[in-house]
C-alpha cells in the first residue's frame, strides 16, 4: 500500500497535540530549574562567599544593602550560569539531566541576542513579578514562558528534536 502526501500530512490539531508532547512542560522545567538553583547555591557557597570573605568585602555595599557585594556577585553568577550554559550547551545542568534543550523556534542556532534576551531580560522580568509569569508555560501551545516569547525560543525534549523538525517541514 502506497501512502500519498495527503495521508502523510497531519492536521493543525494533530500538530498542536504533538507539540504538547515535544516541548517540555511546566513541571519538568520546574524540577530542572530547582536543580539549577541547587547548583548555583553550591557555587556561591564554595566559591563566591569565601572569595568575598577572603577579600574583606563582606560588609561592602553601594548605597543600600540591596547593592551589597554579596548580592551583586550572587546575581552575576546566576545570570552568567544561565547565559553561558545556554550559549555553549543549549541547556543548563538541570535541563541536561532531564534531556531538555533550549531551541530557537525559527529553526536556526540560538543567537547571542536570543540568549541574552531570554536568560537576562526575560528571566529578570519573570522573576520580578514573583515568578508568576513562569506559570504561562503550563498553558501555551509550545510550553513557552514569557522569557521564551521574548526570545522566540522554547525548551524541547531532546529525544523528539528530529520528529519536530520533520513536522515543521
Amino acid at each position: 500500500m502506497e501512502l500519498t502526501d495527503q495521508t502523510m500530512s497531519i492536521s493543525n490539531r494533530q500538530k498542536e497535540a504533538l507539540q504538547q508532547l515535544l516541548f517540555a512542560g511546566f513541571w519538568i522545567r520546574f524540577f530542572a530549574y530547582m536543580i539549577d538553583l541547587i547548583v548555583l547555591w553550591g557555587v556561591n557557597s564554595i566559591v563566591t562567599r569565601p572569595l568575598i570573605r577572603l577579600s574583606g568585602l563582606e560588609g561592602a555595599k553601594l548605597w543600600i544593602d540591596f547593592f551589597s557585594v554579596n548580592n551583586l556577585l550572587t546575581t552575576l553568577v546566576f545570570f552568567l550560569y544561565f547565559v553561558l550554559m545556554t550559549k555553549y550547551f543549549k541547556a543548563t545542568l538541570g535541563k541536561m539531566i532531564f534531556g531538555l534543550s533550549v531551541e530557537s523556534l525559527n529553526g536556526d542556532s540560538l543567537t547571542n541576542g536570543q540568549i541574552i534576551f531570554r536568560e537576562c531580560i526575560g528571566r529578570y522580568i519573570s522573576m520580578a513579578i514573583g515568578g508568576l509569569p513562569y506559570i504561562v508555560i503550563a498553558f501555551t501551545k509550545r510550553h513557552q514562558g514569557i522569557h521564551d516569547y521574548f526570545a522566540d525560543t522554547s525548551v524541547m525534549k531532546e529525544k523528539f528534536k528530529t520528529l519536530h523538525q520533520s513536522i515543521e517541514e
